[in-house]
């Protein structure tokens, strides 16, 4: 990194280039420490350094515990939860995910939560200590980075948003317990570790799509979810992989899960004591017109095979 870039200076290289390519090449900073230090100077001088690309919209977050605002009119939105991310494990969905990204391009594509799993900081029970290694948080974060570095190399110009969930979220509550007094050093949080990600905890689009991580549980768990939040709603956490539409005096509006981007029968699910589960592995794609989401998609592995718009991925 080049450490005699003062932070003016590579404000004014941002304003003057807005985009994070062409700042590491012209200060000859890494590309990841461009996406760090373009973070951490908007967190300290409460500033924003907009990027300026085609896809570009209004994006705004508070803090990453936040909501995030985002204003667009035309956009498709790819939405992954739940990939609980394994050393050693690359489920089919992942691999369709990476793919159908490239190929289609989306604007926007979200880590919808529970990217980490956090096995060895959970305070269930680990039921599967006996046949299976839990991976330490060192090994998790790492085979995180290099799953998101997947996506992120196909991305292109498509912002890149993780909203957290509750196994991502036992990464700082760890923390926190076990050292208070180093809340706001760098690494402490798990946004630290993934630099070109914006995290938050929830983003809402136009005003009338909710995009998070988790609202109500049970088999009438999306369903519950548009009814009381009055808006389209797209949650993971349930691994189900499914969308119900909801009509009333205010207009139509979905209810949407995005199943798991995990192998249903992964390592991960050693809790699951080897019962029948109701999951289902993939993904979903949203399409905005006109500010409105309309028809979801979803890319669907079944018998171990991704399938998109009726054929093989």
């Amino acid at each position: 990194m080049n450490v005699k870039c003062t932070d003016n200076e590579f404000i004014e290289a941002w304003n003057q280039l807005k985009s994070a390519s062409a700042v590491s090449k012209k200060l000859k900073i890494e590309l990841r420490a461009v996406y760090f230090r373009r973070r951490a100077l908007e967190n300290k001088y409460k500033i924003r350094l907009i990027a300026d690309h085609v896809s570009a919209a209004d994006y705004y977050v508070r803090d990453h515990m936040s909501r995030m605002d985002v204003d667009i009119d035309d956009a498709v939105i790819f939405v992954g939860s739940d990939a609980h991310y394994w050393p050693n494990e690359i489920s089919v969905a992942h691999q369709a995910f990476v793919k159908i990204i490239k190929k289609h391009k989306p604007n926007i594509v979200v880590m919808n939560g529970d990217a980490v799993d956090g096995s060895s900081i959970s305070r269930y029970p680990k039921a599967a200590w006996a046949t299976v290694k839990m991976p330490t948080v060192k090994e998790e974060l790492e085979t995180v980075a290099d799953r998101l570095y997947e996506i992120e190399k196909v991305a292109g110009n498509a912002k890149l948003i993780f909203t957290l969930g509750n196994h991502d979220m036992r990464f700082e509550s760890k923390l926190a317990n076990l050292a208070p007094e180093y809340e706001g050093i760098a690494g402490f949080s798990l946004k630290d570790h993934f630099p070109r990600w914006l995290f938050c905890m929830s983003m809402m689009v136009n005003k009338n799509l909710m995009i998070k991580h988790r609202y109500n549980n049970g088999i009438h768990g999306v369903y519950n979810n548009t009814v009381k939040a009055g808006t389209s709603m797209v949650t993971g956490h349930l691994h189900r992989l499914q969308a119900i539409i909801f009509s009333d005096y205010n207009g139509t509006r979905w209810g949407i899960d995005t199943g798991t981007l995990a192998e249903t029968d992964g390592d991960h699910m050693g809790y699951g004591e080897d019962n029948p589960k109701n999951h289902c592995s993939g993904f979903a794609v949203l399409t905005i017109r006109n500010g409105r989401l309309i028809q979801p998609e979803f890319c669907a592995v079944l018998d171990g095979i991704a399938y998109f718009r009726g054929q093989p991925v």
